[in-house]
């Protein structure tokens, strides 16, 4: 790829941070964005990632030191009009990398106030880069991080953001409807029908990444050296279903899968985010073009994860046992499941499944921080319905 200025937003985060070393490591001009809100609602709900993270400044200088490149900084929140608007007149970015987000559904459930800051957040400041990127950097591009969760469950096949339909003798295409499941996924569908005018009405090139569950706890850069490391969440908050799987079995709990455990759900290796955001950038959106690229590798259920885990454990001298929990969340716990996704492998996706990664580098870094797993923070503290009703 020829040098470009590669703008981040959410540059603090549990892909933003490995992002940002990946194309720096690769001779981009890469500058970060973060406000570190994210670090103030972990310490607001108790969800404190597995291992301590190094501040970013300090990310920044250990990665000077590592590699000689450096990784600009902007510090501020962009739901502020004014303050998005300073960094794309100073940056003038070629690609932007769109994870400044607050990405949990259940944060996003806990009440009224929980729901308002995520809308916000999320669709406000989404908003405010198109509208700095259409005064100041027309020609880029946005690859911005949605998620397959906008898609729900239908009892169709997901294609990729589009559909073409039939109706009374006629035919258009349109983007395929969704059925979010939280108020966090309701407002990524809201950033997705935003991009998507701003594309059609304004010329804009935009990428829309419907990402699946990430995990993973290393990338080639993380490590280079100490400090490096992205983030790992283990609570019912802001952790993924596998990782308070693997957690649960490191310290001899029950694996826990909500419900019946028959929810379906896409899935990828943090390299393979990193790919797929490179192969976006390298093969971009054309002048008008709102993309949806469908981003995961495998699919499992939730049950099956639990399995895979269970049996990961015991390869490892665990041994870890299943109970089904009360489901917090209002969700189909069996259902049909079939999403497309051609675009990312014919660009050239090769991907690392999780077979490769669930042992040596999932349960084994696990047991290496065992005596800094908090019991306390797994097991779900939010419900969808609330007591009452």
């Amino acid at each position: 790829m020829v040098k470009k200025k590669v703008l981040i937003l959410g540059g603090d985060g549990y892909l933003g941070w490995p992002t940002a070393m990946y194309f720096s490591r690769k001779g981009h001009d890469v500058a970060v964005v973060d406000n570190f809100i994210k670090r103030q609602w972990e310490a607001e709900v108790e969800a404190e990632p597995l291992i301590p993270i190094p501040s970013l400044q300090q990310r920044i200088r250990i990665w000077k030191q590592a590699t000689g490149k450096k990784i600009r900084m902007y510090v501020g929140n962009l739901a502020h009009e004014r303050f998005v608007a300073r960094i794309f007149r100073d940056f003038k970015p070629d690609v932007i990398i769109h994870y400044g987000e607050q990405p949990s559904a259940p944060f996003s459930m806990m009440g009224n106030e929980r729901t308002n800051e995520t809308q916000i957040n999320n669709v406000v400041g989404t908003l405010n880069v198109i509208y700095s990127m259409k005064r100041s950097t027309p020609e880029a591009h946005l690859i911005k991080l949605g998620t397959m969760g906008e898609y729900g469950t239908p009892n169709i096949d997901i294609e990729e953001g589009w559909i073409t339909i039939t109706h009374k003798g006629r035919k258009d295409r349109m983007l395929f409807p969704k059925k979010p499941g939280s108020f966090y996924h309701l407002s990524k569908v809201h950033d997705s029908n935003n991009l998507e005018f701003a594309c059609r009405v304004w010329g804009l090139r935009v990428t829309d990444l419907n990402q699946g569950v990430v995990y993973g706890m290393e990338t080639e850069e993380t490590k280079l050296a100490d400090g490096l490391h992205t983030s790992f969440h283990y609570d019912d908050i802001f952790g993924t279903a596998l990782n308070r799987f693997c957690v649960q079995a490191v310290a001899g709990v029950p694996i826990t899968p909500y419900g019946k455990g028959g929810q379906k759900r896409g899935f990828l290796n943090i390299v393979d985010t990193l790919r797929c955001v490179e192969l976006a950038a390298l093969h971009p959106a054309k002048k008008g073009e709102f993309r949806v690229f469908n981003q995961f590798t495998e699919v499992f259920s939730i049950r099956e994860l639990a399995e895979k885990v269970k049996s990961a454990a015991a390869d490892m001298g665990i041994r870890a046992k299943i109970r089904h929990v009360r489901n917090p969340r209002t969700e189909l716990e069996q259902h049909y499941y079939n999403p497309v996704h051609r675009a990312l492998p014919k660009l050239g996706l090769k991907p690392h499944l999780l077979s490769d990664v669930l042992v040596e580098s999932m349960l084994a870094k696990i047991i290496e921080h065992k005596d800094l797993i908090n019991e306390e923070i797994i097991m779900p503290r939010v419900l969808w319905v609330s007591k009452t009703e």
